[in-house]
């Protein structure tokens, strides 16, 4: 075992229980470790991904700042962070420098994300002359579904085809009152006087 691959070991073993615990480090694989800085909701956090190299401690690191949870942020911001970092890694050259580069950045969060907006920049695109207008709509709360079925059981089916007829129409007069049982249930009203026969 090479002196790099014994540095390694041992870096590796003093990150896992110096991070032991936290959410916000994250070993990918032996020779890969991220950091996230901020709320997650923020939209200045971002995460720094570090990798070793087959040398490392003696030859810098990689410093990955393009992973999806960074999507947000500027490329100047980026750059910024990548610039710190590589100038602080500088300074370890022989030395597991992990832990340093990833507390290192936690005091200086302010300045180097001072250029990342708090919310989304919304920009104009102009299109040229040969495009007239665009117009997005956004249909995201109506509904884009055609509506639903209704889900008949066998016998209901089968009740509503002996009331209709062939063509599936019901027939007429199938919804009229019966005049008779209807006032005989009802009674007379009360205003109502029986007329006398003498």
């Amino acid at each position: 075992m090479s002196e790099n691959e014994e540095m390694q070991n041992d870096e590796r073993e003093a990150l896992q229980s110096i991070y032991e615990g936290d959410e916000l480090f994250k070993e990918l694989n032996p020779k890969v470790y991220q950091y996230k800085y901020g709320p997650e909701e923020d939209y200045k956090s971002f995460l720094v991904e570090i990798k070793w190299g087959e040398n490392y401690p003696t030859e810098l690191p990689q410093i990955n700042m393009d992973t999806f949870f960074n999507r947000n942020l500027l490329p100047q911001v980026k750059e910024k962070i990548t610039k710190a970092l590589t100038e602080e890694a500088e300074q370890w050259l022989g030395c597991g420098m992990t832990y340093t580069l990833f507390e290192c950045l936690k005091d200086k969060i302010e300045e180097l994300t001072v250029d990342q907006p708090d919310k989304p920049i919304v920009q104009a695109v102009d299109l040229g002359p040969s495009i007239k207008t665009l117009s997005i709509a956004d249909n995201s709360n109506e509904s884009t579904k055609a509506p639903k079925k209704e889900q008949l059981t066998k016998s209901q089916k089968r009740r509503r085809w002996n009331v209709t007829d062939h063509k599936g129409e019901k027939p007429r007069g199938w919804d009229w009152v019966d005049l008779v049982r209807h006032l005989s249930q009802t009674g007379p009203g009360k205003d109502f006087e029986q007329p006398s026969w003498d």
